[in-house]
């Protein structure tokens, strides 16, 4: 019996990057069940105009230039040198769950790193991997940073 997925060229795992150390822990898992189920990694950095910004742009300054910068650095830490082709950078603008959510309509996965950049230190899972896991059009998997310290009541509570 062939086990291979009937639409192997168009299945695909998306990972969000945003450059966090979740988020390239999420990539890391990304790319390992990629590679594992040979299909493609679409890894998606999203960037928008800050709000306070006022619509007023530099020439000097770039969102998503930087934006591409995040996501080109989390591949060499991934990956090293030349990412794998099954590797697919996707720079966007908008709001980054909703991209992300859009993102997910016909993926076997979604990825997402536990906690961004921005927001309360400390939340077990940022508004951006909340509204991803509860809106998404497949299953989601929420990374946590392998850094982060649990309360030892927490793990004690676990094990009674």
């Amino acid at each position: 019996m062939d086990t291979t997925h009937k639409d192997q060229d168009s299945a695909r795992i998306v990972v969000g990057v945003d450059g966090s150390d979740s988020s390239i822990d999420a990539l890391r898992r990304g790319a390992r069940m990629a590679e594992a189920l040979g299909v493609r990694l679409e890894a998606i950095t999203v960037w928008q105009y800050p709000l306070e910004f006022g619509g007023y742009v530099t020439s000097e300054w770039s969102p998503e230039s930087d934006a591409r910068s995040v996501l080109d650095e989390a591949a060499q830490q991934v990956f090293g040198g030349t990412p794998p082709d099954w590797f697919v950078p996707v720079v966007c603008e908008g709001a980054t769950a909703q991209v992300l959510i859009d993102a997910s309509k016909g993926a076997e996965m979604l990825i997402v790193g536990s906690r961004g950049h921005g927001g309360f230190v400390g939340l077990l899972l940022g508004s951006v991997s909340s509204r991803c896991a509860e809106y998404s059009h497949c299953p989601v998997l929420v990374v946590h940073n392998g850094d982060r310290e649990v309360a030892p009541a927490a793990v004690a509570g676990a094990v009674a």
